[in-house]
Order: structure tokens, then sequence, then C-alpha cells
């Protein structure tokens, strides 16, 4: 689907920039023509001639080039290309692109063009986590630009946290996404993820320690291979994926209204940590320390969404995936979960506290199916979810 389009590469001023080298590179083994753009600060990061010898075209660096003014230069290169990709989008860029400024050949060619765009953020955690910064996010958000990223990990800045530049095979992918070329381009897919709180007074819930990270990160890939995502999360510690359907839950039973809500879907992966269990009668008011002793609480069973939308008699998913928090007998609890719910496949996941991975960075999950069970190396969560993602896509184009 790649083949023959072209797209024009505006290159940030971060050092993320290498990464830039490298996505020349897959794209142009994929056929597509890259007309790079650099920026005065991603010249300190990589070099005008390696860019130009990747891409085998010239590159454009001023805004006020005679020759190419004379022809309205920078109003063609921003409505010949198919897509415009900036990797990296620096804090800076976001700014001004969010703001409307057209100071240099970067900002002139975002403002002028009139085809899709597609940013791949890549600054310091701090700086992402900026209030500044989320706002520019959502007025992108808002004005049409697409987002791949950014991912979680370690800095150059010796700091870790969000904020890292997508991979180049992950910002191909989103580019096939964006072209309407994506392996799930057409797909419906419903993605469930973070704890869910259920209340015991106005002050006080019970919940668990999932951080959501693993869901946003499924939701990501997923979107990122051209499906549509609704992603239904609860109070999540991350925030959910640019380019998604978010829907926001507090409890166990929004969530399952939720999730009825966004029927029907191709997919359905229930990575939410869900609360099997409700304070049956929640209070209005804060409980009070008597003189009587503890308050007694009484426990109801939660709806058991996974359960339920692999047992549907009509309009179940082609392909429904959970998930398995397991602390002892992985495995063996993990395939009984896959047999007594019903679902297509289980990832497994070990969170005995000796692991780390409760909370963590990183997961190792084994993939339960009906041929049994594959263990996977442990890797990061957006690894994970690459992973995942293209195995859901390979099962829904076997499944047509």
């Amino acid at each position: 689907m790649l083949t023959s389009k072209r797209i024009l590469l505006i290159i940030g001023g971060g050092i993320a920039a290498y990464k830039s080298l490298d996505l020349i590179r897959r794209l142009r083994e994929r056929g597509v023509a890259v007309s790079p753009v650099l920026t005065r600060a991603a010249e300190e990061f990589v070099t005008p001639l390696s860019v130009s010898a990747l891409s085998g075209e010239m590159v454009h660096r001023d805004l006020f080039d005679l020759t190419a003014e004379a022809e309205m230069g920078h109003i063609q290169l921003s409505r010949s290309a198919d897509l415009v990709v900036v990797a990296p989008a620096t804090a800076d860029l976001m700014g001004k692109m969010a703001a409307g400024l057209a100071n240099d050949l970067a900002s002139t060619l975002l403002m002028a063009t009139d085809t899709p765009v597609l940013i791949a953020p890549a600054m310091n955690v701090r700086m992402w986590e900026h209030p500044s910064t989320q706002r520019n996010m959502a007025t992108l958000a808002g004005d049409g630009i697409r987002f791949v990223g950014p991912n979680s990990g370690d800095m150059a800045c010796g700091e870790y946290g969000p904020g890292r530049m997508s991979e180049p095979l992950e910002i191909v992918a989103a580019i096939d996404a964006a072209l309407g070329g994506g392996p799930l381009a057409g797909k419906r897919v419903l993605v469930t993820s973070g704890p869910t709180h259920e209340p015991i007074d106005p002050v006080r819930y019970i919940a668990n320690r999932s951080s959501g990270a693993q869901g946003a990160a499924v939701a990501r890939a997923l979107a990122a291979l051209g499906a549509h995502v609704v992603f239904v999360t609860g109070p999540a510690s991350v925030p959910p994926p640019q380019g998604v359907e978010v829907v926001r839950v507090e409890n166990a039973r929004e969530m399952d209204e939720a999730v009825s809500a966004a029927l029907p879907v191709d997919a359905g992966i229930f990575a939410a940590a869900v609360a099997d269990w409700r304070v049956a009668t929640a209070s209005d008011r804060k409980l009070k320390k008597t003189r009587d002793g503890l308050p007694t609480l009484e426990f109801a069973e939660n709806p058991d969404i996974l359960k339920r939308i692999s047992q549907m008699a009509e309009g179940r998913p082609s392909l429904v995936v959970g998930f398995a928090a397991e602390t002892d007998n992985v495995l063996e609890h993990a395939t009984a979960k896959r047999a007594r719910k019903g679902c297509d496949w289980i990832v497994a996941n070990d969170v005995s506290p000796a692991t780390g991975i409760m909370g963590g960075a990183e997961n190792a999950v084994t993939l339960i199916t009906a041929d049994g069970a594959e263990a996977w190396p442990r890797m990061g969560k957006d690894a994970v979810a690459t992973q995942l993602a293209g195995r859901v896509a390979a099962a829904l184009a076997e499944r047509g």
C-alpha cells in the first residue's frame, strides 16, 4: 500500500533525530519517496548529507531560498506529498503548530499544507508532561493531527518515562494506517484497560495496582495498524493514547455498560483489571469510627465482562482476548480461566512480587490459545503490545 507514495518528512531538533535516518531507510525499502526537511536545530543531530544520501533527494532547509521561492517552493512541497510526517516532533514544533506560527520552513510547510499530518513526539518526560505540551497535544488532536507515540522508556538525559519517540517500524505502521493501508484498516476493536474503583463511601474505594499502561500500549499498537479502537478505561495512572475513541469509567458496572455500548466490534481485548467484588451497599456518607468497633462490609459480585462477551450467542466478536495476572501456577490458572470464560486467547502475566512486573515497565507473558501455550521473552509493554497487535491482525485476516 505504501509503494509509490510520497512522504514529506520534517525532522525536528532532538536527539531522537538519529532514528529519522532509519525511518527514511525503512520507507525507501517499501517504495516510498521521501522529501526531507531539516530544521536548524535538527542539523545539530543529523547532517544534510546523510539525510540526502539515504533519501536520494535534496534536503530542504531554508524558507528564504531564492531559487525555490521563485517557484513558491514551500507551497509545492507542502501539497505534493500524500502525508506530512514530523519525526521527531519536539515540544517547540508542537507549540508552533498549535499556535499557528510560521517563522521557518518547517512551520510554514505545516501551516500551508492541505494534506494529512502525522507527528511522532519526542522530548524529555517533564517536557511531555508539562501542562502546555498537553494543551498543545489536545489542540493538535482537535485539529485532526494524527499521533504515533510517544513511548515510555529510558532517555538520553538519564530519566525514565513517556517521551521517547516511537521506533521507526512503529512509525512506518502508523504511516501505513494513516494512508488507509494498515492490516486492521476498516476493523473496529474494543480494548478495556486500567483498574476499576469500587466505592465504599464518598472518599474510600476498593481498587488494585493496575496502572493501565499495558492496555494503553495495546490500544496504541492496534490504532497504528489502522484499527478504529474504542478504548474503555478505568481510572488509570497513565493517559490514554492519541487517535482512539476514549470512554472513561470508574467502576465495573460502568465498564460493563460501556462495553455493551461499544458493540459490535471485530475483536475485543480485555486488558482491564476489573474488581471481582464491590461493596453491596456503598454509604453515601463517610464511614466514621464508632464505639461499636469496625464497620462490617457486605460484598456483591461484579459482572463478569469477559465471560459475558465470550459466551454471547449473537454478535460475539470474531476474536476475544482476555488477560490473566497471576502470582502462582500461572499457566495452570490462566489455562483454566480461558476454558471457564470461553475466550479465544488469554495473555497470562506473572505478577508475583519477585518479578517486579506489577506497576513496572516490562511484562513476561505467555499467550494461551487453543493450540497451547507460547511463552514470550520479557520485554517492554510497548513491545508486548506491538507483538499482540500483529497477532490480532493476522487472526482477523484468517477469520475474514
